[in-house]
């Protein structure tokens, strides 16, 4: 009887399952903490809450060869310059009233959610709000009475009132200007930003 080679033995094999297992786990687990260290505020991609406190906007990268946030002078939302922990409660209330009102179920922010209504990645820094100067207050007024405000661009669809009170229409725009400031490696593609003043 012809010997079995060590490659071909079941008790190899066996082996071999075991430590690649055990080595994928341990790559998984350390592939978890850099993510979640790469994706929390403060990151390098993902700027501190307070970024609310600045101009944001959206410029070519060529050396990246797609567009990315450029956080620019001093430009509070509201006209208020906030700390870090009101920046942060205020960005937290905004995600939550998303949440609580379920718009991924119609619109895409960070490329999860529906298709049916414009994706919210970089609503902040969408032309559609006319100018930079008025963008805030036409956010506000948009999402208190969408109803009266639509703005469909020949596509017939339009956002329900969610009733949002203006509290958490602010929180809302606050989230908004705060995701897109985050680096998304040049999400949405094509995406042309309105015009900033003095740029």
């Amino acid at each position: 009887m012809q010997a079995i080679p060590w490659w071909a033995r079941e008790g190899f094999w066996a082996k071999t399952a075991v430590f690649v297992t055990a080595l994928s786990f341990v790559i998984l687990i350390w592939l978890t903490f850099d993510t979640m260290k790469q994706i929390m505020a403060g990151s390098v991609r993902v700027p501190d809450y307070s970024v609310i406190n600045q101009r944001i906007s959206y410029v070519a990268d060529d050396e990246r060869g797609y567009q990315v946030p450029k956080i620019g002078p001093e430009e509070p939302l509201f006209g208020k310059k906030l700390t870090e922990e009101e920046a942060a409660a205020l960005v937290r209330k905004g995600k939550l009233v998303i949440q609580g009102r379920n718009c991924m179920n119609c619109h895409t922010l960070l490329g999860n959610g529906a298709y049916f209504a414009p994706d919210l990645t970089k609503a902040w820094l969408d032309p559609a709000w006319g100018a930079a100067t008025i963008r805030e207050q036409l956010m506000v007024q948009f999402l208190m009475d969408p109803t009266n405000n639509a703005r469909t661009f020949g596509s017939g669809r339009k956002m329900p009132n969610l009733k949002l009170t203006e509290d958490e229409a602010k929180a809302v725009v606050a989230y908004l200007k705060w995701m897109s400031a985050i680096d998304t490696n040049g999400f949405p593609y094509n995406f042309k930003p309105i015009p900033q003043g003095g740029e």
